[in-house]
């Protein structure tokens, strides 16, 4: 299994995993030419992409979702709720809707060699979801949006050899910055963004003696900065009952404006 991701922060998010035999792209928030440009670096043609898995219908996630689908024509899933938002979107365009493919939160399904399960989030969207992919023998997993987690999100996802996971904001750097009030209390909020924090705590409670990658993505891009969430999140990480150094997790921030280091696993 191969975990990359191609764009990840508040502006727009791509996410390549992929087995041998199979490529799937989760969301499409930026151009089609970037995604094809990122996808180059891990020498994969777009026409090669068997699925895309949405994980909610906000513009950093479907941005490129039309281009993409009058170009190559490639299947999509999500849910029903956020398909059916997806269709909705202004800068859509003309698409083949046949490509839509609706699945069932906590329901899995099969692309290809590739065994798929989205998970329930409570994100301010439609129907929104996060995702583990299993080849049957190896686990990754993506989760961003997620505003809060609970056991049942931290069993879904344990045991994955590869994960992205979100660390959006520094709360401090949030509360004294210029967004709106109502803005601020929606990213705090259960439906917005993990903190540095949290997505630390959420890292360490996924912490096992398999892992050969750690993603910290989605960082926003006026609360945070990657130096600030990858030290954060570390020393969330003290004291684990795996190792303190956290080279030996192969954690790394996920890069904003362009493809970051494959992890293979």
């Amino acid at each position: 299994m191969r975990l990359c991701s191609l764009y990840s922060g508040s502006s727009g998010n791509s996410i390549y995993v992929g087995s041998d035999n199979t490529h799937v792209l989760i969301d499409v928030g930026v151009s089609a030419k970037k995604i094809t440009e990122a996808l180059q670096n891990l020498s994969i043609k777009p026409e090669e992409i068997d699925a895309i898995l949405i994980t909610h219908e906000h513009v950093d996630h479907i941005a490129g979702l039309g281009v993409i689908l009058r170009k190559y024509g490639i299947p999509v899933y999500g849910t029903s709720k956020t398909l059916e938002a997806v269709s909705r979107y202004q800068n859509l365009g003309k698409v083949d809707f046949s490509l839509f493919h609706g699945i069932h939160p906590e329901e899995s399904f099969v692309v290809r060699d590739l065994y798929i399960k989205p998970i329930s989030i409570w994100h301010d969207a439609a129907d929104p979801v996060c995702y583990t992919l299993s080849d049957g023998d190896k686990k990754v997993s993506v989760a961003t949006d997620l505003g809060d987690y609970d056991d049942h999100i931290v069993q879904s996802l344990s045991g994955s050899d590869a994960m992205l996971i979100e660390a959006n904001h520094d709360v401090r750097m949030l509360e004294v910055g210029p967004y709106p009030y109502q803005l601020k209390q929606r990213i705090l909020g259960k439906r917005g963004h993990l903190s540095n924090e949290r997505g630390g705590q959420l890292v360490r409670a996924l912490l096992n003696d398999h892992i050969k990658g750690i993603y910290l993505g989605h960082l926003s891009k006026e609360n945070n900065y990657p130096d600030l969430a990858f030290e954060t999140v570390k020393n969330e990480l003290y004291g684990n009952p795996y190792s303190n150094d956290y080279q030996d997790f192969n954690m790394m921030v996920a890069d904003r404006s362009g493809c970051s280091a494959l992890i293979e696993c």
